[in-house]
């Protein structure tokens, strides 16, 4: 396993009053995948919006390329070369195509060369590339989604639900984009539910439950044994598939 590019030490977040983070121990590995399971509810997004800084981390430690990176903001967090790709999308719908890669090609004009890649992997998106964002399907969507953290070279992106609520045929395009950033030599911590598609692309798991990492491993040990799933999720991952 490589050495953690990403790692969180004993956690906690709060929201209001409620304890949603209690003590999360998480390393993702330079140049892997590392996967977020666990039921709804679990603390998976927390996770990922305490990491961007979005929400504050109550408690704990978070290290990005060795430097903690828990009290800055949100934009400091970006500058260090993180994107996030939250379950919403974070897309502007009265914006073009064009002009939402733009501004996520935090410097300057767009490289040509990975603006033709982002193409190469989602061809509607230069299909509508002067059109508002906000008139592409959910699946165009998604794809403008991941192709925004893609447009300009990242040393981790956190990518919520991406196949949520997608036809079979759009996931498996999400799957491949996945593997193709992932080929380029981008870290990823990825929250999935379907675990098909978790499965083709993690190296490394973690599963959640009540706000604590409950089962750190291999992703190819949880694909095959499927009593573990059925302890650690209640339910046989194949579920998801």
């Amino acid at each position: 396993m490589s050495r953690p590019l990403l790692t969180l030490k004993g956690v906690h977040t709060h929201i209001g009053r409620y304890h949603i983070l209690q003590g999360v121990d998480l390393n993702v590995p330079e140049g892997e995948v590392a996967v977020l399971l666990g039921r709804n509810g679990a603390g998976k997004t927390t996770t990922m919006r305490t990491i961007m800084g979005l929400w504050r981390a109550s408690q704990g430690e978070i290290h990005f390329g060795g430097e903690a990176i828990e009290t800055e903001a949100t934009s400091a967090i970006a500058r260090r070369g993180i994107a996030y790709v939250p379950e919403n999308m974070g897309i502007f719908g009265a914006l073009s195509v064009r002009e939402n890669l733009l501004l996520a090609a935090r410097d300057g004009p767009i490289d040509a060369k990975r603006l033709e890649h982002v193409f190469e992997l989602f061809p509607p998106l230069k299909t509508f590339f002067e059109l508002p964002a906000g008139n592409l399907s959910g699946g165009q969507k998604q794809m403008l989604s991941i192709a925004r953290a893609m447009i300009e070279k990242r040393r981790l992106v956190l990518i919520d639900e991406p196949s949520k609520g997608l036809s079979p045929s759009m996931v498996k395009i999400m799957t491949e984009a996945l593997i193709e950033l992932k080929r380029s030599g981008t870290t990823i911590l990825l929250v999935e539910q379907n675990f098909a598609s978790a499965e083709a692309v993690g190296d490394s798991v973690a599963v959640m439950d009540d706000g604590r990492i409950k089962h750190r491993g291999r992703m190819s040990d949880l694909a095959a044994d499927r009593d573990l799933q059925e302890r650690l999720m209640g339910l046989s991952l194949e579920a998801h598939q």
